[in-house]
């Protein structure tokens, strides 16, 4: 049951922000302190990514452990309670990333995932970026 009333609930859930989260800021501090220069929040992109290298093809999504459902994180628990439209909401949010993953893809641009709970080992989420950036590895996998 939850302990808040419909309202207040309400009121907490539009606090949480789409873009401009931490662990985004983070990664563009990252990014940009590494040299690279990118776009944000691509418009005409399927998904609008959060970082954007139009140059590279390559763009980069920050995804929260939960609203993703990190596979084997401990952020992405399941609430208590209402799991009936947790379970479907996060399963949409699962699926329209495949979607978006799939349609990037087709229009020729490579994808990288950074997880909410990379941002915590600064030095192998610099490599992972740094050598999905260059080339040297094409891959979207976290934790």
């Amino acid at each position: 049951m939850d302990t808040l009333t419909p309202r207040e609930r309400s009121e907490r859930m539009s606090r949480i922000k789409g873009k401009d989260t931490k662990p985004e800021l983070f990664v563009r501090r990252l990014v940009h302190g590494m040299g690279y220069r990118y776009r944000l929040h691509g418009r005409g992109l399927p998904g609008r990514p959060d970082l954007v290298f139009a140059k590279k093809r390559k763009v980069i999504f920050v995804h929260g452990c939960f609203w993703h459902r990190h596979v084997g994180c401990r952020l992405a628990r399941l609430p208590k309670s209402r799991l009936d439209f947790w379970q479907c909401k996060l399963d949409r949010n699962i699926e329209r990333d495949r979607e978006v993953e799939r349609r990037l893809a087709e229009l020729g641009w490579n994808v990288m995932i950074v997880w909410e709970c990379e941002v915590k080992n600064e030095a192998v989420l610099m490599s992972r970026i740094k050598a999905f950036l260059d080339g040297t590895e094409n891959n979207n996998e976290g934790c």
